[in-house]
């Protein structure tokens, strides 16, 4: 299974994760490219050779027009209707929001306001979206299955912006490093941005030391300034993981609940997913004194664990969570598209030891099938036989 590991030892930004990407070999071509798939204007990539402490890095800056609309202020809902209408593919938008989406919310939290009404100001700017959709494509052209990191060091101090003077890490980069393991590293400069935090609390499964892997690359993306202390760069190394299926470290919290309107169930579930449970089952039992009830379970990483809870005793009646910890094998799994004679049709493909399987996408198959009016068992036949041709 390919992976990237993330060697952040002097912190993660946009731009030093997309310096390292061009490093590690992703072309600039192929990046302009797909960051001009949003359809904005008056922007260009600058990228260069730089040197911190001796080492080779790439930096990568955003150059934006004078007079262009680069540094308005956006909503959240402006964001998305960018990305969303973009000739992007599927695999790139979703990720792009959801880091997007993930900003919002602790910006949300913070500032204690509903997600639709943050209004971004440095993230909301031209650069920031091309830094993160540039990232998404970088990743997405490497092929990478699994990503691990190390330990996150956070810097100190304190930094100035349109709220005034406020401290390292910045409030909404700590609710975006919840779940994820950091230390003080004592260096007086803001080492982690929220949009380093949040690329990887949206890609990153595992923290730790460099896995067991065969290194194929390495790639380093410089920061815009010299620190006193350490090289401020991010390292990425690509390599290949020893075996095909690899552990994820996961929490499972449940409840019993016998109490509860039904019809809040199905609502409940969509809130769970929402808050980013990995998966929600909800099961028939009996209860004390032969009630008839069901028991709730969810599966969910340690970084979302209190935003699930939140929601379980929000939207259900439940007075108590029960959790533990859990590792589950995971295959590696990417998206695609295939040509059908009913149109484009999206499936997942898995890899293992004996190679790639391919899963046609239902959600796709449906808008698909209600589109062309033909059952959705021909649209999955269809595919099938597609995928079969390209082997």
């Amino acid at each position: 299974m390919k992976c990237i590991y993330f060697d952040c030892f002097a912190g993660i930004s946009g731009d030093m994760t997309l310096g390292a990407l061009v490093d590690l070999g992703v072309p600039q071509k192929y990046l302009r490219g797909e960051i001009r798939k949003l359809g904005l204007d008056g922007w260009r990539l600058r990228i260069s050779r730089a040197e911190r402490n001796g080492i080779s890095a790439r930096t990568v800056q955003v150059a934006v027009a004078k007079g262009s609309p680069g540094h308005h202020h956006r909503t959240y809902g402006d964001i998305e209707s960018i990305i969303s209408k973009s000739a992007l593919n599927v695999q790139v938008k979703e990720k792009a929001l959801d880091i997007f989406h993930r900003i919002a919310r602790a910006e949300a939290q913070i500032h204690n306001m509903p997600v639709t009404d943050v209004h971004f100001h440095e993230v909301g700017a031209l650069d920031s979206i091309v830094d993160i959709v540039g990232c998404v494509a970088g990743f997405d052209f490497l092929g990478a299955e699994a990503f691990r990191s190390a330990r996150v060091p956070l810097g100190q101090g304190f930094v100035t912006c349109r709220h005034g003077t406020i401290p390292v890490p910045a409030p909404a980069t700590m609710r975006l490093l919840e779940g994820i393991p950091v230390y003080a590293s004592g260096v007086d400069a803001e080492l982690v941005t929220p949009t380093g935090a949040a690329i990887l609390a949206s890609f990153v499964t595992r923290y730790g030391p460099l896995p067991a892997m065969v290194i194929q690359k390495t790639g380093y993306g410089a920061g815009g300034r010299e620190l006193e202390r350490i090289p401020n760069m991010l390292r990425l190394v690509l390599g290949q993981l020893e075996v095909a299926g690899d552990g994820d470290p996961v929490l499972v919290l449940e409840a019993n609940i016998d109490d509860m309107n039904p019809e809040w169930t199905g609502y409940l579930m969509e809130r769970l997913f929402e808050a980013g449970a990995l998966d929600v089952s909800i099961m028939p039992v009996y209860m004390k004194k032969n009630r008839p009830g069901v028991l709730l379970q969810v599966i969910c990483r340690e970084q979302e664990r209190q935003e699930v809870a939140l929601n379980i005793f929000q939207e259900s009646t439940t007075a108590g969570i029960r959790f533990y910890r859990a590792e589950r094998w995971v295959l590696g799994r990417r998206t695609a598209e295939v040509d059908t004679r009913y149109g484009t049709v999206t499936v997942k493909i898995f890899t293992d030891d004996r190679g790639e399987h391919t899963v046609p996408e239902f959600e796709s198959c449906r808008a698909v099938a209600r589109a062309k009016k033909v059952p959705v068992r021909d649209v999955y036949s269809a595919v099938i036989a597609a995928t079969a041709r390209r082997k």
